[in-house]
């Protein structure tokens, strides 16, 4: 399954919306996601699941990337 990671760079920084940064992952569920990230030092704000219509249209954005963990 696929998920949308919304996160901070910085684990020490406050939230901000305007820094806000989104990878794609891999994993069977949201549990297994946070698990991937936790050596990168993410502040993780949500971790949604893609699939549907949603998939189909962020694959359209040229930017669209898998992370491969």
């Amino acid at each position: 399954m696929l998920f949308k990671v919304f996160y901070q760079k910085n684990f020490n920084q406050v939230p901000v919306r305007e820094f806000t940064e989104t990878i794609f992952v891999e994993g069977e569920s949201e549990e297994d996601v946070r698990k991937k990230l936790v050596d990168r030092n993410y502040n993780i704000e949500f971790v949604t699941p893609v699939s549907g219509a949603y998939l189909e249209y962020e694959q359209q954005n040229e930017d669209f990337k898998v992370e491969t963990i």
